[in-house]
């Protein structure tokens, strides 16, 4: 491992300075992925900027009744919080999903939101990756690939987002807060993630030298009816290779509200906007869930090995939904 040097922040506007002063810095959260991709080789900071020190580990009620939650707010502390699991049930699910309860009494929202992908070809110094080093190709597209992404891939990059937090948050519109040297920015986080294209490498529109300093959930009622479901190839401490956050509002057995979002599919939390325009106004049965579910996955470019992921999200598209319907009729 490369030799790095260690500093502690105290104040957003320090640590925004700090790395400023030094482009091969990294900020430091609950470093449950940074130090691996250190380990690895794959990153090789000359600084770590420790975060954990700022004043960002608060869970608020906003104005208009939405939650700000800061960026060091443990992914523990985040699931556990009262009106994180009253309000937005769904992201409490998605949390408590993800890996240990070692790891989430140390991940940050913040590092979660920056987590890079679990591509084996991305973690293996001696193979090309065009995430890692840029131009020089992606083996994944030939070799092994069966829990790579479905839906916005391109022929430089098959990867998928690992996060099951960013699934949820990007269900439910978050906004991503972060400061600069010259001054404060937000994100919606449909924004935040950027689509793989011709630069993979380039994860998100976060500017050079930012740091993340929180989210904020805009109000949104039909969150209160949500869940998260979460299929893996073992029983836990596994990342999806199929997921999602689905939000459902029906009346008079109408379907008059409705936020979906999917995870490992995608190499960024992949808000299911065509699926959600099927379903406001339509019946809420199993055969309208399942056309919502069709019309997302119309665009889907499956490789050899990942196209059981297709029928996958299907299923669980309607399975949810109907649970989601039958749970708001009792």
């Amino acid at each position: 491992m490369r030799e790095f040097g260690y500093e502690r922040a105290f104040d957003v506007s320090g640590a925004v300075a700090l790395l400023g002063a030094d482009p091969d810095a990294r900020f430091l959260g609950g470093g449950t992925n940074l130090l691996d991709l250190m380990k690895a080789g794959v990153e090789r900071p000359a600084l770590l900027i420790d975060v954990r020190e700022l004043p960002l580990d608060g869970v608020e009620l906003t104005d208009d009744g939405g939650l700000r939650i800061g960026a060091t707010v443990t992914n523990s502390d985040l699931a556990a919080h009262p009106e994180v699991r009253r309000r937005y049930p769904a992201l409490a699910q998605a949390v408590l999903a993800g890996a240990s309860g070692q790891l989430r009494n140390m991940a940050t929202v913040g590092g979660n939101l920056l987590q890079r992908t679990r591509c084996g070809y991305f973690t293996d110094l001696s193979k090309p990756c065009n995430k890692r080093a840029p131009g020089s190709g992606c083996p994944a597209l030939t070799g092994e690939h069966h829990n790579h992404a479905i839906l916005g891939t391109s022929e430089h990059c098959v990867a998928t987002h690992p996060s099951d937090m960013a699934v949820a948050l990007a269900a439910f519109d978050a906004v991503i807060s972060y400061e600069t040297a010259d001054g404060p920015g937000e994100l919606p986080i449909e924004e935040f993630y950027l689509p793989v294209g011709e630069t993979p490498h380039i994860e998100t529109a976060l500017p050079a030298g930012a740091l993340i300093t929180g989210v904020t959930l805009p109000q949104a009622p039909v969150a209160i009816h949500s869940r998260y479901r979460k299929v893996r190839e073992r029983a836990s401490y596994a990342f999806a290779i199929g997921s999602i956050a689905a939000a459902l509002n029906v009346q008079d057995d109408v379907v008059r509200e409705v936020r979906l979002a999917y995870g490992a599919v995608a190499s960024q939390p992949w808000r299911a906007r065509a699926a959600e325009q099927v379903l406001i106004g339509s019946p809420a049965s199993a055969e309208a869930f399942a056309a919502a579910a069709d019309a997302e996955l119309a665009a889907a470019e499956a490789l050899p090995e990942n196209g059981y992921k297709v029928t996958l999200m299907h299923n669980l598209v309607v399975a949810v939904l109907t649970a989601l319907t039958e749970e708001a009729a009792r």
